[in-house]
């Protein structure tokens, strides 16, 4: 709906719509750039994106609607979609479609057509498609549709100027808009203006009375209790009365869609010969086979997991040096005129606590890269496919993969990523499991101590304590699947892309906004908790030993004397809460010694092997860090689980720790 802003200037509505990937944020993150706000729609959990641009002197706020692949009631992203055409609506909608498999992508412009807002069909991946030897005459799909189609290829940022210019040109009254929507199967159309006459007058604004009606004919849920209160009671019997005598009436709304989705195939597209076999079927009967498809999955993640620590781990170490190493000695050095207490406050607990977590995003930013390069390109649907099997065993399909994948390099993504599932109880499930993947400040941990404990196997250590975690997240999974959620199965059905070249601009602005997302989530949090850990490292007397934070430690130290530990490794367990790792500048302050060598060395001559196990291993398990917690708090919207998930790690932590101090212990290490 066109509004008008403060300085009077005309600012049009467009919103976004496509199915799954069809390119959407491609050619979102082309129109508005930075200059976009991420967050959720009001009450709901699924992520709304919005942005601005300008044509030709007018203002225009895009609203990236979520990707559905109808406007049926069948889950939240369908309601928000369609609800946001017909009550904001939009001057515009941008209808995406996949050049490709543009078959099933009309279905989708099939129902947005039939409503009020007017339609420009945006033709992507044409390069797609004549890859795959699909032909397609741009002019002859407009003639058929009745709505403007723009051929387009937005990873090359080609047409979409064009698109632009034609929303720009339709919102002026510039070109002539005479849509051709499908009509019900000619049997079922007498019912249908039956149901019209009978809620003619009833039917609240700004509802399409039409629309309505077919929306009750399909058994739409959302429709069907909306005009349960807007009718009378003998009204709306009439109406059942109607559509228990026509409980085919779906299928006649589906199949007229079809028959006219048809015709538009029929008039405008031309298919490869039969027997042509394109590039997406030729690599993927090696990337979606049982067996040769986990064999290149695991490639492809140890390949990312080589690069992100290849060169994000030089990175993280020049800026621990160069950045929060000069930070803390600055602030030492501004303020040695000043009390003790206020120095260290500043170069511990602000630059030492939150910094830490700053040294980590060299890691974190190639690590979102190379995970939006195989999101890009298609090929994490197809990780997905492959891990469908093993995330059955959990009561999950294969898309939740997505999201655990992430917490490989923070678990904050990993549980905002939950986001993706549809099913409240899977997407729950997944939330309560993303703290289990091993982040790479756990796995920093783990690299710091095996070496010193464990010389040359050390690697075999580091891969131990991964299959460890992916183990008991699978027993976890299949625990609490048939003891909360009582063996419920989930279905999976997921769209496979037409593999394509990946769009650098797209691909730095995922990373840009996952970056800052982590940033904003993680590190607000992480300086308050590290504040009270250094107050509690503090006080009463400014010794560490004596202090609030050693006390507690001591509490808890007849806990952890069952899997070999002592009240300072209990310490660095409690300050692993803030970021998995501050346990080893806890380690290093309460031994005496720096974060190098030093400490290695005095950790080895201190403690057995077995006692490094259990730690390392308990430390692996344990609860996530206070971010992550809040995240899981935010995605859940409830205190009880997030506390139940928190006294689950708890316990199997602790268990697991003991378990395997005392194995070693016998075993001799």
């Amino acid at each position: 709906m066109t509004s008008t802003s403060p300085l009077g200037q005309q600012t049009a509505l467009v919103a976004l719509a496509g199915q799954p990937n069809v390119g959407k944020s491609t050619v979102f993150n082309l129109l508005t750039g930075l200059n976009q706000r991420v967050g959720n729609w009001p009450g709901k959990t699924v992520e709304r994106k919005e942005g601005a641009f300008t044509i030709n002197g007018r203002s225009y706020r895009l609203v990236d609607l979520p990707g559905t692949y109808s406007l049926t009631a069948n889950s939240a992203e369908e309601v928000i979609a369609r609800e946001f055409i017909i009550r904001e609506q939009p001057d515009v909608v941008i209808a995406l479609v996949d050049a490709a498999i543009l078959e099933r992508s009309l279905y989708l412009v099939a129902e947005l057509i039939a409503l009020p807002a007017p339609v420009v069909v945006g033709l992507n991946m044409i390069d797609v498609a004549h890859q795959e030897g699909v032909e397609i005459e741009p002019e002859v799909l407009q003639a058929a549709l009745g709505v403007p189609v723009v051929p387009m290829v937005a990873t090359r940022n080609k047409g979409v100027r064009e698109l632009v210019e034609t929303v720009d040109r339709l919102v002026r009254g510039e070109i002539a808009y005479a849509p051709k929507p499908p009509q019900i199967r000619a049997d079922h159309r007498e019912v249908l203006e039956r149901i019209e006459t009978l809620i003619e007058g009833s039917v609240p604004a700004p509802y399409p009375q039409e629309w309505i009606a077919l929306k009750l004919l399909e058994g739409d849920r959302e429709v069907g209790r909306m005009m349960e209160a807007s009718v009378s009671a003998d009204c709306w019997a009439a109406i059942q009365d109607i559509l228990r005598a026509h409980d085919d009436a779906l299928v006649a709304v589906a199949s007229g869609r079809y028959e006219w989705i048809g015709r538009m195939i029929r008039a405008a597209v031309t298919r490869p010969k039969a027997g042509q076999i394109g590039l997406t079927e030729r690599l993927d009967r090696w990337a979606t086979h049982p067996l040769w498809g986990l064999l290149i999955l695991a490639s492809i993640l140890g390949l990312a997991f080589w690069l992100t620590y290849a060169i994000g781990a030089p990175l993280q170490n020049l800026v621990d040096t160069y950045v929060i190493g000069i930070l803390a000695d600055l602030a030492r050095s501004w303020l040695s005129g000043g009390p003790a207490w206020l120095s260290s406050l500043v170069a511990d607990g602000v630059v030492g606590g939150a910094g830490a977590m700053l040294t980590f995003l060299p890691i974190l930013v190639i690590f979102f890269a190379v995970m939006a390069i195989l999101e890009d390109v298609g090929y994490m649907a197809r990780a997905a496919y492959v891990m469908d099997g093993f995330m059955h065993l959990m009561g999950l399909h294969g898309k939740s993969f997505l999201p655990l994948f992430l917490g490989f390099g923070c678990n904050v993504p990993a549980v905002l990523g939950s986001r993706v599932i549809e099913s409240r109880r899977a997407r729950l499930l997944t939330i309560l499991l993303a703290p289990l993947i091993p982040c790479t400040a756990r796995m920093t941990v783990v690299a710091f101590i095996a070496p010193a404990f464990f010389g040359r196997a050390a690697t075999l250590v580091s891969w131990g304590m991964i299959l460890l975690s992916l183990v008991v997240l699978a027993l976890a999974g299949v625990l609490i699947n048939k003891t909360l959620f009582r063996s419920q199965r989930a279905a999976f059905i997921m769209e496979l892309p037409l593999y394509h070249l990946p769009n650098g601009r797209t691909i730095g602005l995922l990373v840009w906004q996952r970056s800052i997302a982590f940033v904003k989530k993680a590190g607000t949090l992480i300086l308050v908790v590290s504040l009270i850990v250094w107050l509690l490292s503090t006080l009463p007397g400014g010794n560490v030993e004596s202090s609030y934070l050693a006390t507690v430690g001591r509490w808890l130290e007849p806990l952890g004397r069952l899997m070999g530990l002592d009240w300072r490794l209990m310490v660095a367990l409690l300050a692993s809460f803030v970021a998995k790792e501050n346990a080893i500048a806890t380690l290093g302050v309460l031994f005496g010694a720096g974060e190098g060598t030093g400490l290695a060395a005095t950790l080895a001559a201190t403690f057995p092997a077995s006692t490094a196990l259990a730690f390392l291993v308990t430390q692996t398990l344990f609860i996530p860090c206070a971010a992550t917690v809040a995240v899981i708090r935010q995605e859940t919207n409830s205190w009880g689980w997030t506390l139940f998930d928190l006294g689950f790690l708890l316990v199997v932590s602790l268990t697991a720790g003991i378990g395997v101090y005392w194995l070693a212990t016998l075993a001799g290490l």
